[in-house]
């Protein structure tokens, strides 16, 4: 009966249509690497041996390298999302050419990711220069998407928060838009949270700021924490 009652619970199906997705997957992963990160930094900041570090920068490598192989061919995703964001002529325009850089600024980011497996998974390991070149480049594209996505979080910010103000709520509909409007903010606000915390990683990667390990690892478990978050209720 105990068995029956745990198979059948409710929170085991969920788990297993989250689990059944790539994306699900690839948050659960992401929070493990970049907390790994963290702990990596911290452990070796406070001075504890070599063989307490490395299994947590192990699991970064491994899980970072794990993820990169479930991306092989997302590109393509998001090519086609671009092109769907420039067809959308109902689209506010604002929102429509920043969804375009956004979703042009991923693919490229996974293009050139791509490009570097054969050489991260040592098949067949490129010059160090040109695998270098690949990764700046990637990291630049990634920069200039996820800046897009916060440009247009805050201008999304900007138009709901304007709408709001519209809203009369002596009456059904006004108290039924009120809501709707909190549930899309609150959607945007996570959203903008997490970009902000994922730029931290191309920004550091690029040399163009000067967080250590620690920050970069803490914001990338803050923003994948809040990507399983959300991908959680989204399998609901």
């Amino acid at each position: 009966m105990v068995a029956d009652a745990l198979i059948y619970h409710p929170t085991v199906s969920h788990y297993l249509k989250y689990v059944a997705t790539t994306v699900g997957r690839d948050k659960v992963l992401r929070t493990l690497q970049y907390f790994s990160r963290f702990l990596a930094w911290y452990l070796y900041r406070t001075n504890h041996p070599q063989s307490t570090i490395s299994p947590f920068e192990t699991t970064k490598k491994q899980f970072g390298l794990t993820r990169k192989l479930m991306r092989v061919g997302k590109f393509i995703e998001h090519f086609k999302a671009a092109a769907v964001a420039s067809d959308a002529k109902s689209m506010d325009p604002v929102l429509r050419y920043l969804a375009v850089g956004r979703q042009l600024g991923y693919a490229g980011y996974m293009l050139l990711d791509n490009a570097t497996v054969l050489d991260a998974t040592s098949i067949h390991k490129f010059a160090s220069s040109r695998s270098q070149l690949l990764l700046t480049q990637a990291y630049r594209a990634w920069f200039a998407g996820i800046t897009c996505s916060i440009l247009s979080s805050l201008y999304s910010l900007y138009k709901l928060n304007s709408r709001a103000t519209q809203i009369n709520e002596k009456n059904g509909e006004g108290v039924v838009e009120r809501k709707k409007l909190e549930r899309e903010t609150n959607a945007v606000r996570i959203q903008l949270v997490s970009d902000l915390c994922d730029i931290t990683i191309p920004s550091a990667a690029l040399g163009w700021v000067g967080f250590d390990d620690g920050f970069v690892g803490l914001a990338g478990t803050l923003s994948s924490a809040l990507g399983v978050w959300t991908q959680w209720k989204k399998t609901a």
